[in-house]
């Protein structure tokens, strides 16, 4: 059996939680002995990962009502994840696949930039199981089960958001170079992670860092909006410790889907 170490960064929350440690060096154990194959292994989630897991999910779904674009809460509306407790990935794939023919693959941890923008185009969304350190329940330094569901999972819960994903995967695949793959990154960050729309005369998010993000949805109104111009994404830097300064706005969601569909569909094919 494949065993399995976590290393946090210094400021991470559950940095000196020997418990949290342990934690998550065993779900991620888990994760990681599965076969590509198989679907995802089942975790029993303790009563503090469930409570994290509540607490985030109602406070985020009453943001989306004011936030979120319409067609990110009629993915999330099909999807139908659980308030009450942490999902199991399993029951999480099958109904995604019942709804776009999208699946879910448990992963222990971050991977390869390639690996995960690959999946997409298989239709298949990679993601962690682990629950963030129960002592800052809306804060994470990076992706966890909240996130992925939350942020992603229900987006793909919607055949239009679904489609760019999967585009955007194929696009993936097309970046022969290191560069090339970080034009590609840059445009998925700035659009599928905080890609902003009007819509009904507001700023709205479609982008999972914010959709997920108890902080940052709340004020991504107040960054610089630029419109909507894939080339520029392309070249703009951006810091992911920190709420965005500049986020780039669609005149409605329509424009970015066919902007967007429009770019990953000829990226690197000259």
């Amino acid at each position: 059996m494949k065993l399995y170490q976590v290393d946090l960064p210094n400021d991470h929350p559950g940095v000196s939680d020997p418990v949290y440690l342990q934690r998550r060096a065993a779900i991620a154990m888990t994760s990681a002995n599965q076969t590509d194959s198989a679907e995802p292994p089942e975790i029993t989630y303790t009563r503090v990962e469930d409570d994290v897991w509540r607490t985030v999910a109602a406070a985020l779904s009453d943001l989306h009502e004011d936030f979120a674009i319409a067609e990110y809460r009629l993915g999330a509306t099909a999807l139908r994840l659980p308030r009450d407790r942490v999902p199991q990935l399993a029951w999480v794939s099958d109904r995604l696949q019942q709804l776009t023919g999208w699946q879910v693959r448990a992963v222990p941890g971050l991977v390869p930039t390639r690996e995960f923008y690959g999946a997409l185009a298989d239709k298949t969304f990679l993601s962690t199981q682990y629950v963030r350190h129960p002592s800052v329940p809306f804060y994470t330094p990076e992706p966890d089960i909240i996130h992925e569901l939350i942020g992603h999972v229900n987006s793909l819960a919607s055949p239009r958001l679904a489609a760019l994903y999967e585009a955007a995967g194929n696009a993936s695949r097309r970046a022969t170079t290191d560069e090339e793959l970080e034009r590609f990154s840059r445009v998925f960050w700035f659009t599928l992670e905080f890609g902003v729309a009007m819509e009904r005369g507001e700023a709205r998010t479609y982008g999972a860092g914010l959709l997920s993000s108890f902080g940052e949805i709340q004020v991504f109104r107040r960054a610089t909006l630029r419109p909507f111009d894939a080339e520029t994404m392309a070249v703009s830097d951006y810091d992911i410790t920190q709420f965005q300064e500049m986020l780039f706005a669609a005149a409605s969601f329509p424009e970015a889907e066919g902007l967007l569909l429009a770019f990953f569909d000829s990226f690197c094919r000259s």
